[in-house]
């Protein structure tokens, strides 16, 4: 089954909303086992929405919309499927009971527009909305299936869940897994060249992708059954692992920061942390992550000379590597916790370009200078990774 995602709205268009629809489609259709061949958006514009279903329906068995399902002029996606298939609209009894209970519940007068949310074809059915008003579609007509789904992620990722998801998995002969794995501390072009042989496998697939918290190596397997993909995926693996096991800090839905709090904890150790040039980066992922309290006492972040003083760190007390280390000793002193990580940088221009220059200070439990290691680049790049950088160090040094 080759199938097709076209998200609806003008707003997508401007970049006013993010497309998440699409990405979400994407996983859940490759997880039924179906091949995903093409996505577009589309504006609120009838014979362009028309068009791209009609392009559709020549190359694709299952077309997937999202929005347009609403009671305003600008929702036209019922409009459009029932033009290209030549078939007339009409309110189902049935579903305009619903919608009036659903008003009247709330104490809302219903305007006459929402009538066309209850509308559907003779080759469509109703797909039940439980989180808004607009139940989707499901047509099917001359070997071809339209699924219409509401735009906000809140409706569609329910309905898909409960209601689509169950009736296409039944229509599907292929499983289609994932797994992956994350690394840190390489190069992306090094990775490439290392895995280049495992990169051309047609089944299991490897494909790369650059992250902030390092390179993320994705394994698909297509398979008959479930213990066939599975077997297929544990192979590639352990063939990937032979050649960057060293650099893997995690797999699948892991958070560099849930696997290092988890570290920590086993260890029966606790981190705080000292912050200054990068935005309290680190302290904000620390303070978001699961159970935090567990391996967390906290941190401080310093923009200025005189809040590194007020820390408690000694006016003069050398270059940028013992400032971080000074308040790496700090953090963990302050905070009395097992380990501390200090932060300090600075910026200078080379060629009209702002470059950073940047050292990560880790100050564990036994008695000792801290490790300091420095990280250099151009400013808008390295920025978002040094929070993972110092938390990759940290792990590297727990392992």
């Amino acid at each position: 089954m080759k199938a097709e995602i076209i998200t609806t709205g003008t707003e997508l268009l401007l970049g006013d909303v993010a497309d998440t629809n699409t990405s979400f489609l994407a996983g859940q259709l490759a997880g039924l086992g179906i091949d995903l061949f093409y996505t577009s958006s589309v504006g609120d514009n009838f014979e362009r929405l028309s068009g791209a279903l009609k392009t559709a329906c020549q190359r694709s068995d299952l077309i997937l919309t999202t929005g347009g399902l609403g009671p305003t002029q600008g929702d036209i996606t019922r409009e459009a499927i029932a033009g290209l298939l030549g078939e007339k609209m009409e309110v189902d009894p049935g579903l305009k009971l619903a919608l009036e209970k659903f008003f009247t519940e709330r104490g809302i007068d219903m305007s006459a527009n929402n009538l066309k949310q209850a509308s559907l074809i003779p080759s469509a059915q109703a797909v039940p909305n439980a989180r808004g008003t607009a139940p989707g579609w499901w047509a099917e007509k001359e070997g071809r299936i339209i699924i219409a789904m509401p735009g906000p992620p809140g409706e569609l990722q329910p309905m898909w869940q409960k209601n689509i998801a169950p009736a296409l998995q039944s229509r599907s002969s292929a499983i289609i897994l994932s797994h992956t794995l994350k690394i840190f501390g390489v190069p992306e072009g090094t990775v490439d060249e290392q895995l280049s042989a495992l990169l051309k496998s047609p089944n299991p697939t490897l494909a790369l992708y650059a992250k902030p918290d390092g390179i993320h190596l994705r394994i698909t397997a297509k398979a008959g059954t479930m213990a066939e993909a599975k077997a297929l995926i544990s192979s590639h693996e352990a063939a990937v692992r032979d050649i960057v096991g060293e650099y893997v800090w995690g797999v699948d839905d892991e958070s560099l920061e849930t696997v290092v709090g988890r570290m920590l904890v086993k260890k029966n150790l606790t981190l705080a942390v000292a912050e200054s040039f990068t935005g309290a980066s680190l302290i904000q992922i620390l303070a978001r992550a699961p159970e935090n309290s567990r391996f967390f006492r906290g941190g401080f972040y310093t923009a200025s000379d005189e809040a590194k003083l007020a820390l408690g760190l000694v006016w003069g007390a050398g270059n940028t590597s013992n400032i971080a280390a000074a308040m790496a000793l700090l953090a963990r002193d302050r905070l009395s916790a097992s380990i501390g990580i200090g932060i300090e940088g600075y910026v200078e221009t080379v060629n009209e370009i702002p470059m950073a220059k940047v050292f990560i200070a880790i100050a564990g439990t036994k008695p000792g200078q801290p490790v300091v290691r420095s990280y250099s680049g151009r400013l808008a790049q390295i920025a978002g990774r040094l929070a993972n950088q110092a938390l990759f160090e940290l792990k590297t040094l727990l392992a």
